[in-house]
Order: C-alpha cells, then structure tokens, then sequence
C-alpha cells in the first residue's frame, strides 16, 4: 500500500474520539448508540474505499462529521409524513391516495387505542368474522349478495383468480392486457393464479363472437378488466356487460370484471363520466366485481369484492383469503367510510368534496390563499392567481381535467426549481409543480386545515432568503 494512502488512513479519526463529540448524545438518547455507531461506521467505510481508489485526498474531519448528521437528521425523523399535496392531482398515488376524513379518522383512533370486537360477536358471546364488520354495507351500497374485503385490488384479483378459475382458462380482450402502477400486468397475475389467459379480439376491437368462438371444456370465466389509465379512441368497441353476462350464463361461466377505482357514486353530477359504478355492473348481471378503497370509493387502502354469494363464499374459503385479509385499523377506516355512503353524505369524503369542488369556490380560495401570503410574506414573492387543469389521478378519468386555480409564485432572489426543493423539506413537506418558470401552488388538493400551513412554510422560506 502507498504510504500517502496509509497516510490518509490514519488521518480519520477513531470511532471513540467521534463517539466523543459533544454533539452526539442527543442522537444517543433519540436513536440509541448502537444506531450513531453504525452511521459513523458506514460514513468511515465510504471514506475509506474513496482513500483506496485513490479519489479521495485529503481528510475533513468537520465534513465528515457533517455527513454523519445529515443522516442522523434523517434517521430520527419518521420516514412516513404527512405533506401538502400542492399538485392538483386529487387520488395521488405517490402521495397516499384517498385523504379521509375526521369522522373517519376518529373511528380508526378509537379501534386503535384499546382492543375491539374485530372477531367476536358481542350479540351471541362468541367468536365472529372481521367481515361481518362491512359485507352488510358493502351489498347495501352496491346490490350485491355477498362481498369480500381483502389488502389491496391487486390482492383482490389474484384471490378471485385462485379461487375460481385456477386451473382453467380465463377469456379477456386483448384490449384489456393492461399493465398499471407498480408493474401490475394482468397477465402476470393470471400466470400467478394458475389460470390459463386466453386472449380474444383485437387491440382495439374485440366482438361478443370472440368470446363465444373461445370458449372450450376448459374455459372457467370471462374477464373484463378496466383500462385504468389507458384509453383506446376512434375506430374501437367492445360488447357490452350485459352481452357478456348472458354468454357466461349460457355456458356456466364466471363473469369477473376488475373495476379499479370503485365509484359507488355517480360523478357525472362533477362533470366527470364514462365510469360505471359498481351497482351498474351487478346491475348488469357481472357475476364478480373488484375495486380499490383508496381510490374513487376514497377511503383506506382495500379490495373489495362483491357478487353473488355461492362465489363470495368460494372465495372467502380459499386459503390466499387469510394471507390477504386486512386488519383492524382499515376494517375501522372502510366501515366508517362506507357508513358515511349509506347516509348519502357522499360530499363530505375528501375525495369526492375536491373532485366535485366547482370552479367558482377554488377561485374564492385562490384569492384568499393570496391575500394570506402576502400578509406573510410581504413583497418577497410575486403572486399571481392562475388558472390550471387539475387531473382526478389513480387511473380514473385519463382523458379529462377540471378546471381549477393556483397561486403562481416567483421570487427574484430564488430559482424556481430552489423553491420547490425548500418548500419539500419544510414542516410539512410541500409537494408543489413548476411551469415556465413559477412554482404552481394547485388549491383543490390542499385541504383547508393545511392552509395555514402551507403559508407558514412559505413565509420560513420568505424569511431565510430575504
């Protein structure tokens, strides 16, 4: 080895001498010394391997130890926060989805501080089941006979995959051979179900004969798959429910349709349409449907699964339905979500409030957001109401945008690109967008009890650069 190299080697100081330093025990009594002592071990470490490539020249003890509490910092913080969601894109995937409510919230709360009924009947004195807590409401609100609640809609297809096509063929438009967030493919899933896909149609047209062309001893259900985030325009078609109801009938088949979003309700009230809810599709004689909770439906994180009730019971027995089941706190969260439904207060679900919120009233908060500002921060920041186009986000809708207002802000002491960073590593984070050059504060996804909050960061930033 160089004698420079070993050189530089001695020169990084000892873990003891570092474990000295006045500035770690807080960290000690927040993160526990075996933690501090691994950071500075991993930071020595990379220190070393630069040393012997030879990238590294000298020694800086201060930047060393200032690389140790960057990650200390960040270590001590929880990872999972809250932030203000600034961007205009209602069911946010990235940033969690469905917002619930303070009803909502409080009833997880008060499941989550002590024990509960999760699986005991209090009627009869016995044991229960966990979904008993929301089946009942589950039919009520979409007509079905039957429903199933397990972790996710990804968990949710390939449990009624399993259970009722495993080791048969399932016949779907190749127009529906869709992939969505997080490298969900359908045929993967149906790979991983054990069931045979058996692809019909065209990408852009696919007709009823297809399907019955199709059909062998083997073939065990029809599946219709929502596009999510993918449209088809133009020269297309596809049959329609109630033409592949009837098919299925006839041949003693499963009909399973994957939803995605889950509307219980009709959006074309907020200008938005072309998604069925999922009372039109048991309306229409689908023998299953599945949904998400954290999307249109807009409470927790869930797939829901509704049809007809010999097949829920199938489903219900098969062994994938415990390893996907959903625990107490979601149970809570789906069950005061869906009674809020049942009452017809659809309206004050978060979601459904900011996607049907009108152009009129995000204008009024626009303004108020800016008189508020610039109270905060004086002259720092040039401010302007604008309007933009919000999007409804988690597959839902593609092609359509509402109208809505930002604030567009600029600052001639700050590049815009700088304010979206500091505006991200505030408390809270605030998740903004940028576009020709001024940052775009979007005000329908920013909740009312966040907008003195989001003006607090704004002054900080106001302050620390004037």
């Amino acid at each position: 080895m160089k004698p420079e190299i070993n050189k530089l080697l001695r020169e990084i100081p000892s873990m003891d001498e570092l474990l000295a330093r006045s500035w770690v025990a807080p960290y000690e009594e927040k993160l526990g010394r075996n933690t501090v002592k691994s950071v500075f071990a991993d930071v020595i470490g990379e220190y070393r391997k630069e040393i012997l490539k030879g990238t590294k020249k000298g020694i800086n003890v201060p930047e060393l130890e200032k690389e140790v509490i960057k990650r200390l910092e960040r270590y001590k913080r929880n990872s999972l926060r809250r932030v203000i969601n600034a961007t205009g894109v209602v069911v946010h995937t990235n940033l969690g989805r469905s917002c619930l409510s303070e009803e909502v919230i409080k009833a997880v709360s008060e499941v989550a501080r002590g024990y509960s009924n999760l699986e005991y009947d209090l009627e009869k004195g016995e044991r229960g089941q966990r979904l008993d807590h929301v089946e009942w409401l589950l039919c009520q609100l979409t007509g079905a006979d039957g429903a199933v609640v397990v972790n996710n809609n990804a968990g949710a297809v390939l449990l009624c995959l399993s259970a009722l096509a495993q080791g048969g063929q399932a016949i779907i438009s190749r127009g529906e051979l869709v992939e969505i967030g997080g490298s969900f493919r359908i045929p993967e899933i149906m790979a991983q179900s054990g069931v045979e896909m058996v692809e019909v149609g065209t990408t852009n047209k696919t007709h009823i004969k297809d399907y019955r062309e199709a059909i062998t001893e083997r073939t065990k259900m029809l599946l219709k798959v929502h596009p999510s985030n993918f449209r088809i325009i133009g020269f297309q078609s596809v049959p329609s429910r109630e033409e592949l109801a009837e098919v299925a009938k006839e041949n003693d088949l499963v009909f399973m349709e994957d939803l995605g979003s889950g509307v219980l309700v009709d959006l074309s009230v907020c200008g938005l349409k072309g998604e069925p809810t999922v009372a039109n599709c048991v309306r229409s004689n689908v023998d299953v449907v599945t949904f998400s909770g954290d999307k249109l439906l807009g409470g927790p994180q869930a797939g829901c699964i509704v049809g007809r009730k010999p097949l829920i019971d199938k489903i219900k027995r098969h062994p994938l339905h415990r390893a996907l089941r959903i625990d107490k706190m979601t149970l809570a969260a789906l069950e005061a979500t869906l009674r809020i439904y049942l009452e017809g207060r659809a309206h004050e679900i978060p979601t459904i409030a900011m996607l049907c919120a009108d152009a009129d009233t995000l204008k009024k908060k626009a303004l108020r957001l800016k008189r508020m500002l610039k109270r905060a921060a004086g002259d720092f920041f040039d401010i302007e109401v604008v309007e933009v186009e919000d999007v409804v986000g988690g597959g839902a809708y593609p092609a359509d945008t509402l109208k809505g207002y930002a604030l567009s802000i600029k600052s001639n002491k700050i590049k815009d690109s700088e304010l979206v960073e500091l505006l991200r590593k505030k408390k809270p984070p605030v998740i903004a967008t940028t576009a020709g050059g001024f940052v775009l504060l979007h005000v329908r996804t920013i909740l009312r009890n966040e907008e003195g909050l989001l003006i607090d960061c704004l002054k900080e930033v106001a302050h620390e650069r004037s």
